[in-house]
């Protein structure tokens, strides 16, 4: 008997052992206070890169702590957008 890979069943095992499965990766991940991280553990987080994660720690250290995710947006290049995308991945 011959195993055909177009199979559903074929492709979802084949998946599973390849460990391309989104559920199988997926990871808790504890969120990151921005008021203590530095700028390489903060670059970690989606749509922050080294600049912007620079901006988070100079702003910080110029004008004080943030108290919300809604705060990161006082960053310069932090938007809306990445606000919204950061919100359950940071703490203060």
């Amino acid at each position: 008997m011959t195993m055909h890979l177009k199979t559903p069943l074929a492709i979802l095992g084949m998946t599973l052992l390849l460990g391309l499965s989104a559920p199988a990766l997926a990871q808790e991940v504890a969120p990151i206070n921005v008021n203590t991280a530095d700028a390489t553990l903060l670059s970690e987080l989606p749509g922050i890169g080294e600049t912007k994660a620079t901006a988070i720690v100079e702003n910080r250290e110029a004008n004080g702590p943030f108290e919300s995710a809604d705060d990161l947006a006082r960053v310069s290049g932090i938007g809306e957008m990445t606000v919204e995308g950061l919100a359950d991945q940071v703490t203060f």
